[in-house]
């Protein structure tokens, strides 16, 4: 039995996995709802897991408080997964390895480990990063933009008279700016989903999947017109990939 944590920008998800049952219990805690005590009171009547697998995208401060709250309550700090150059099958194509985010790393895991691959990856958060990863594993590359919400954050933090009474409704063409606001943003966001597929496809040699995850794919897959999957869940689930491998 084997604790699996996802540590994104904006919250932790968490699943416990039994083999070969699979998920035993599983949940989220936003970063911004005291995370160490909503750690504590989610995990308090769990069994101990023989192992804590972790991967995190965050600062070590935020590591520190997930390790002290599985040391005290499991007896087990957890192994923290940091990028390597290749693994379960894909091969990073960063120089530098450690660079790519392991999110991203793991998503393509279990793209692969799925049988997905040729695919693009589309993670939709705090950030907006997109991969290739072709038919034998191999990652092409991809791109880093600001997630559709942050897009938002980011204009009216820079700007003096764009000020919102209520959020805005994606529409095609608004009539007034808080519609107008979150419309540019969200389409947007799509469009560079969709140039990065037809530029990438080229690359790949074959048509590829898209697939979509992160906790804003759902509101963004609506704007799409390419056929897309979903993934919920696919760090955790490239995690206990990494797993069975290691």
């Amino acid at each position: 039995m084997r604790l699996l944590l996802d540590l994104g920008n904006t919250r932790l998800k968490w699943a416990l996995q039994a083999q070969p049952e699979g998920w035993l219990a599983r949940g989220a805690v936003d970063w911004q709802d005291h995370p160490a005590a909503a750690l504590a009171s989610a995990w308090a009547g769990l069994p101990r897991p023989a192992r804590v697998l972790a991967a995190s995208v965050v600062d070590a401060a935020r590591e520190a408080q997930v390790e002290a709250v599985a040391q005290r309550l499991f007896d087990c700090a957890p192994t923290w997964l940091r990028t390597p150059a290749h693994a379960c099958g894909v091969r990073n194509a960063y120089a530098e390895p450690q660079r790519l985010g392991v999110d991203r790393f793991l998503a393509m895991v279990a793209a692969h480990a799925d049988g997905h691959a040729p695919c693009l990856l589309a993670g939709v958060g705090t950030a907006l990063t997109l991969d290739a990863l072709a038919a034998d594993g191999r990652h092409l590359g991809g791109l880093i933009a600001p997630g559709p919400a942050l897009m938002q954050q980011s204009l009216l933090g820079a700007t003096a008279q764009v000020r919102l009474e209520r959020p805005g409704v994606v529409v095609e063409l608004a009539d007034n700016t808080a519609d107008a606001v979150a419309s540019g943003c969200w389409h947007a966001a799509a469009a560079l989903v969709e140039r990065f597929a037809t530029r990438a496809t080229a690359r790949l040699g074959a048509t590829p999947q898209l697939i979509l995850g992160g906790g804003d794919a759902a509101s963004l897959l609506p704007l799409l017109s390419l056929p897309t999957r979903l993934s919920p869940d696919s760090v955790l689930r490239g995690l206990a990939v990494w797993a069975d491998a290691s």
